[in-house]
């Protein structure tokens, strides 16, 4: 089992609020959707890297996550 371990980074002067998700040396970010809640981003954010990594739906699909200490998401 693997983990993906995701942060919320806030706006700056040049771009937006995003999600940033990562997994040893693969990082991606995903824009933040204010539709969306906070958990639906991080998972969202999750998703986009699985796929990006090549993961399979051999899992069937299921994700499951929560929060760490330190505020981020996993």
């Amino acid at each position: 089992m693997q983990a993906i371990q995701t942060r919320y980074i806030g706006p700056s002067n040049t771009r937006g609020s995003y999600i940033k998700a990562w997994r040893q040396a693969k990082s991606v970010r995903v824009g933040y959707d204010n539709s969306r809640n906070i958990e639906n981003n991080h998972a969202a954010a999750a998703q986009h890297l699985a796929k990006v990594l090549g993961w399979t739906k051999d899992y069937h699909g299921a994700m499951y996550g929560g929060r760490l200490p330190n505020q981020d998401y996993a």
